[in-house]
């Protein structure tokens, strides 16, 4: 019985404001790699109102939005496109719960994450559709990312 491929996509990911104060863009970047995604686009910046908002309209009508909008516009963020097989999910599942509390240990949430406001990371849906595109195109021009092979893709790929 042969097993469907891995889709190999693109994902974001985002260092919040917390996390880049408290210097962990390198150990999360470490960690995506050591899995043996690729990353294909990086940049500091912060995000506007305006951005914030779009960002986290799914949140809108939800009684922490503003509050959401002001944290992640308070300091600069590390917005990142990682590519690989299932890299949506291997992110998830490495990033953990929203709730650090119920991150298991081991997953980035579980080690760094203070509290359900503070929980050092954003990474996009893979239950939503589009996220990833949608979240990529907010952030990046698609001249901003850059498609090569790692070293030890035959070792990690079929």
């Amino acid at each position: 019985m042969s097993e469907e491929a891995p889709v190999h996509e693109r994902t974001f990911v985002m260092v919040k404001p917390d996390g880049v104060q408290r210097g962990l863009i390198g150990e999360i970047i470490s960690r995506f790699e050591d899995r043996g995604l690729t990353l294909v686009g990086g940049k500091f910046t912060r995000l506007d109102t305006e951005v914030a908002r779009d960002h986290y309209g799914e949140h809108k009508d939800k009684p922490f939005f503003d509050d959401l909008v002001s944290f992640i516009t308070a300091g600069p963020v590390f917005a990142m496109v990682w590519e690989g097989a299932d890299a949506t999910r291997q992110v998830r599942s490495m990033v953990g719960e929203t709730d650090p509390a119920e991150s298991a240990p081991g997953t980035i949430r579980g080690d760094y994450g203070l509290d359900l406001g503070r929980n050092v990371i954003h990474a996009s849906d893979h239950e939503d559709e589009g996220a990833n595109e949608r979240e990529i195109q907010l952030f990046f021009d698609e001249s901003e990312l850059y498609t090569y092979e790692r070293i030890d893709d035959p070792w990690l790929y079929e």
